[in-house]
């Protein structure tokens, strides 16, 4: 079956009601374009690094502003909205980064929150520590859709492929990678990690991102990006600001690109030998 999807690239600020209104300008413009499966970054309601602050906007559910406005708009549109993720308010006191799926019917179709925490120490003192508010997610997620079988991700965890894979072989013929990738490591890996887990699984990878220099001090380094079975970068964004990446996706490639490397049917169970550290051996 062929569809035409959208990642939709935005540089979300602080405030949760603006972040909404842009997703709703953007989503009725890929729509207008004939998008039938429409996908917003990771973090589509707000980017906030000043906690205090960050959870004075918070919200559950039920009173979360961009899980309403994503409702209407996947019932208004007849499309399949995918919010990539956005904070929610959770028990304990922690925050979920969840991810959202809204049917045409505007019917909320499953969730994923992301299970990979970004705690990392990078270069020239840039450091995250996502675990320290965050709860991480503990399931992996594959929605069968009238178009195909989608599998769930969020940013870091493309760094862990074999959530991909456990995907692909429950038959998840989609990925997806809402992200707010940093610049400093979207330059390095950004795409090359995207195009590695479409490849090695034949599926399409689509990952809407966040583009910019953000109200609150970050930045993200955009590009958002859908690629084929075959690892061929179908459409891609520029670094920075808003827009809207469009490409044709025909499910069939899934079958024929698995056809012709069958990886997923070829891969064996095997042992791991440890050999014991021989690096004080001295030769005779």
């Amino acid at each position: 079956m062929a569809f035409k999807a959208a990642a939709i690239q935005m540089c979300s600020g602080v405030d949760p009601e603006k972040n909404a209104a842009d997703v709703a300008r953007l989503v009725r413009e890929a729509a207008a374009h004939g998008a039938t499966y429409i996908q917003t970054p990771e973090m589509t309601g707000f980017l906030q690094r000043d906690r205090k602050a960050m959870r004075a906007v918070l919200r559950d559910e039920a009173g979360d502003i961009i899980v309403s406005t994503a409702r209407s708009l996947a019932s208004e549109l007849g499309i399949h909205l995918h919010i990539g993720s956005t904070a929610i308010a959770v028990d304990g006191g922690k925050i979920a980064n969840r991810a959202f799926l809204f049917a045409p019917s505007g019917r909320q179709i499953c969730t994923y929150d992301k299970i990979h925490m970004f705690d990392v120490d990078l270069d020239n003192g840039e450091s995250w520590r996502e675990s320290s508010a965050y709860e991480p997610g503990s399931e992996a997620r594959v929605a069968g859709l009238p178009f195909g079988k989608l599998g769930f991700a969020i940013c870091y965890d493309v760094r862990f492929p074999q959530l991909f894979r456990s995907e692909a072989l429950a038959g998840a013929e989609i990925l997806t990678v809402p992200a707010a990738f940093t610049r400093q490591t979207g330059e390095a890996h950004w795409e090359i990690l995207l195009r590695a887990r479409a490849i090695e699984n034949g599926a399409f990878v689509i990952a809407a991102a966040q583009g910019g220099v953000h109200e609150d001090g970050r930045e993200t380094f955009g590009h958002s990006m859908i690629v084929d079975p075959w690892g061929k970068v179908l459409a891609s964004a520029g670094g920075t600001g808003e827009g809207v990446v469009l490409a044709d996706i025909d499910i069939a490639a899934v079958a024929a690109a698995r056809g012709k490397i069958p990886n997923l049917k070829n891969a064996r169970e095997f042992s791991l030998d440890a050999v014991p550290d021989a690096a004080g051996e001295v030769a005779a």
